[in-house]
């Protein structure tokens, strides 16, 4: 199987700093800073919960086509939003806390109650999920024929 490789480089202090990460396959590349991961306000840089959610979404929505597709469901379409939730916790510092998944399928000739066995099995046997598994991860799913 193969490995996929990220970068990050950071320069100064934590709070006047400034970072950049890049993926492996140099598909993208952007800055970082405490402002974008804690702030309110975040400037355009993106930050490492982004990322994940970024990747969590890309892998339930390809886990749950594959599932579909395995048993002579073609799905259309599946869209999938992932909010990452980044918590101070006084005991462990900052801490991803919970994952909420929502995605939206168009898929055919499959009833509600399916889909939602397939979306749940996929939620929780998608490679992205099994590696979070310490985190609390929601799922919100609804289907279109």
């Amino acid at each position: 199987m193969p490995v996929r490789s990220s970068e990050a480089k950071w320069r100064g202090g934590v709070r006047s700093g400034e970072g950049e990460m890049s993926l492996g396959s140099g598909a993208w590349r952007g800055g970082y800073s405490f402002r974008s991961r804690f702030g309110d306000e975040e400037p355009k840089q993106s930050n490492p919960e982004e990322l994940i959610a970024a990747g969590h979404a890309g892998c339930f929505s390809l886990a749950l086509a594959n599932m579909l597709e395995q048993d002579g469901y073609e799905p259309s379409e599946i869209q999938t939003k992932a909010d990452c939730h980044l918590e101070m916790r006084d005991d462990e510092g900052p801490t991803i806390s919970k994952i909420e998944l929502t995605t939206e399928a168009t898929v055919p000739n499959i009833d509600d109650e399916a889909f939602q066995q397939y979306a749940e099995e996929a939620k929780s046997g998608c490679p992205v999920s099994r590696a979070l598994s310490s985190v609390e991860i929601s799922l919100d799913a609804t289907r279109q024929s």
